[in-house]
């Protein structure tokens, strides 16, 4: 390591320890200054993610052309960002003593740190939120000579930086850079301390355990596993890479195609997010945007979770019968251990702690800062942790760095914030939203759904998440749904873009585990996480299924039955096979009749659900009498 890399380790190693006591201490011990802890946050996030980009150049196989230039290139990006930090800092401080205004000067220091974040997230997170942060600012400034809706009154450039830069509750430093810091950063250390103490793998033991007598096997354990991994990583490829590298191989050893092995492995992995009680950093922000408290998004999300699993469970079933798959014996040793025992306290301790913080009324910040500690004080008994302690060290650390990572990406979604309230182009595309639709609720919900999709592809779940609701929350709600199942709705199609071709990252990250083609994968993909498309139809239009929302336990139960039936007869429509080979007729009815168990009226979705089981019975007697 040369002298220059060693100074670059220790100051970044200082930043994500100083990130990470941070969050702990906002999280747990005491407020921090908002200005203070914003502008702390986002100078030791830059320097960090300054760091981790440079060190993403060097492990490129191909060395970066004129290294020197690259250097100075970053160091100037580390000074420039530097200043327009310590610019916002001064400003707020003048604002709180004296009567002051952004002058023309000041908006100086705004524009090179909007052009130092949005270059440091197209390094870090790619051309789709880089091009997002251009557009606010972009707009903001030549917006009044669009033509139409798009058109606003004009803003000078002291507006622009007081809009996106020296702003607490919108821009930068907004609000949703506040939730992320007191909040979220202290869920993501959690995470990652949480995997790094040897829960992970324990979790896939216990998976496979309880899957080992099924014919999907590893296919099964590979979507229980993804599902309480989710809980820990919050991240769909962190997931993939977490338990794709083991279960993708076994899935293929079991007889499925590596296609089909890398597609239950990505669908599975992001449904990790909207598993309860952790599920990742977007459910966060949820319960503090709509204030309904993160206790209530857990249960709200748990009904359609698990109905999004168990159409992954149907799918793999119905995939192994069409193969002909049958149970086999597991070819790993599947016993448990007094280490299993003792990493499953790990998993356990932790998760319950947040429920009964969560529970006894204190903060979802609280929950956090509590499981972690409880996290810290069970690791020892782990015999890995005893024998290698910094292992702990480096996941505290990793998880800082993530957080790192992911304020740079709200940097850029906070440009978005800015500029869609200054000129309120939301409220405008809301009500282009609504002429379109016309009185219809299911069309305005797809229409949602659809731009919903495009605007979420290749972005992580939290930035997708964020930038759907900003656009279409505004036209959801217009209609009468609630702010909670307006917010529930886009969360899930936020996911569900990381399976949506042509940008599947989700798809992308697992193919090459799998050794599949990338975009027959992500069309797999696809087709197994079609359920994801449907179930915020189902919720919108049967609020009762949130639970926390006009609940009634007659329609919950009718609507959970006619749900199960929906999804099973989709699922083998897709794959035309249930006990045995479907004929084009039968799936055609197959489909129809899933959509009908579903509709409003009793009178169309009764004798729909007649004919499905109808179908059903019919293809049982019918392979009966194959086998006979």
């Amino acid at each position: 390591m040369t002298r220059h890399s060693a100074i670059a380790a220790i100051l970044t190693t200082s930043a994500c320890l100083a990130l990470g006591l941070i969050a702990l201490y906002s999280a747990g011990v005491g407020l921090v200054d908002p200005k203070l802890h914003r502008a702390l946050g986002f100078a030791l996030s830059l320097l960090v993610a300054i760091a981790v980009s440079r060190r993403r150049l060097a492990e490129q196989k191909s060395p970066p052309r004129l290294p020197a230039a690259k250097l100075l290139i970053d160091c100037g990006l580390l000074i420039a960002g530097l200043w327009s930090i310590w610019s916002f800092y001064f400003v707020q401080t003048q604002m709180e003593t004296a009567l002051y205004d952004v002058s023309s000067r000041d908006a100086w220091p705004a524009f090179a740190g909007l052009v130092v974040f949005l270059e440091l997230c197209r390094r870090l997170w790619g051309w789709g939120l880089f091009l997002v942060g251009s557009f606010g600012v972009v707009y903001l400034l030549f917006g009044q000579d669009l033509p139409g809706i798009l058109a606003h009154a004009g803003f000078s450039s002291k507006e622009v930086a007081e809009a996106l830069w020296y702003n607490t509750n919108k821009g930068v430093f907004g609000s949703i850079t506040n939730i992320v810091l007191s909040t979220v950063f202290v869920f993501i250390i959690f995470g990652v301390l949480l995997e790094g103490t040897g829960a992970g793998d324990t979790l896939l033991k216990f998976a496979f355990l309880a899957t080992r007598r099924t014919r999907g096997g590893p296919a099964h354990a590979a979507i229980l596993a993804s599902s309480l991994f989710g809980t820990m990583s919050g991240s769909t490829v962190a997931n993939i890479v977490g338990t794709g590298t083991f279960t993708i191989p076994m899935i293929k050893k079991r007889g499925f195609s590596p296609t089909f092995a890398a597609g239950i492995e990505a669908t599975a992995s992001s449904g990790g997010q909207i598993m309860p009680p952790i599920m990742g950093a977007a459910a966060l922000v949820m319960a503090d945007l709509t204030g309904v408290g993160y206790l209530n998004i857990i249960v709200a999300a748990l009904l359609p979770a698990l109905f999004y699993y168990f159409s992954l469970f149907s799918a793999v079933t119905v995939e192994s019968r069409r193969q002909q798959i049958v149970v086999q014996p597991l070819t790993i040793d599947d016993s448990i251990t007094r280490i299993d025992v003792i990493n499953s306290v790990l998993f356990i301790g932790p998760i319950v702690t947040v429920i009964a913080s969560l529970v006894m009324g204190l903060s979802t910040s609280a929950a956090g800062f509590y499981a972690v500690l409880v996290l810290l004080g069970l690791c020892l008994i782990n015999p890995e942790v005893r024998r290698d302690p910094l292992r702990v060290w480096r996941s505290f650390l990793k998880g800082a760095e993530s957080g790192a990572l992911l304020l740079i990406a709200i940097a850029a979604i906070g440009i978005l914030v800015g500029s869609l309230d200054s000129t309120g182009l939301g409220l405008k595309l809301a009500n282009v939203i609504g002429a379109i639709r016309g009185e219809s609720l299911f069309s305005a919900l797809a229409v949602a759904m659809a731009g919903a999709l495009i605007l979420g592809m290749g972005m992580p779940t939290l930035p997708a998440y964020l930038i759907i609701i900003l656009v279409m929350g505004p036209a959801i709600q217009a209609l009468g749904v609630s702010m909670l199942t307006a917010h529930m709705f886009v969360f899930y199609y936020g996911v569900a873009s990381s399976l949506t071709p042509p940008v599947a990252i989700a798809a992308y990250a697992a193919a090459p585990i799998a050794g599949a083609n990338p975009l027959m994968t992500a069309l797999m993909s696809f087709r197994l996480g079609m359920a994801k498309f449907i179930i915020p139809f189902i919720f919108a239009f049967y609020p009762t299924v949130l639970i926390i929302e006009e609940f009634s336990l007659l329609p919950f139960l009718w609507i959970i039955a006619r749900t199960c039936l929906c999804i099973w007869l989709f699922s083998s429509a897709l794959s035309g096979f249930d006990l045995r080979k479907l004929t084009g007729v039968e799936i055609a009815l197959r489909m129809f009749t899933a959509f009908g168990c579903l509709l409003i009226s009793p009178l169309l979705h009764i004798p729909a659900i007649v004919l499905g089981i109808a179908l059903i019975l019919f293809d049982r007697k019918s392979s009966h009498s194959q086998t006979a």
